[in-house]
């Protein structure tokens, strides 16, 4: 399940859901009862170790012309 971000727009309480992709989109701070906007987030990197990732597997493919 994702984790969504929401801020309120009133108070700025700032806070994570964890929810299903189907399930409604809260409108009201759990705080104050002011209006909630999703807040954008950024995922974080993903990073490859251990055996098996080789730099060869994403080298640039060339065109023979």
């Amino acid at each position: 399940m994702p984790v969504y971000e929401y801020k309120c727009k009133a108070c700025g309480n700032h806070f994570e859901l964890l929810q299903e992709m189907n399930r409604k989109i809260p409108k009201v701070c759990p705080v104050c009862g002011g209006k909630l906007t999703k807040a954008v987030t950024h995922p974080g990197r993903i990073i490859f170790k251990g055996p098996g990732f080789y730099a060869t597997d994403y080298a640039e493919k060339h065109v023979v012309e």
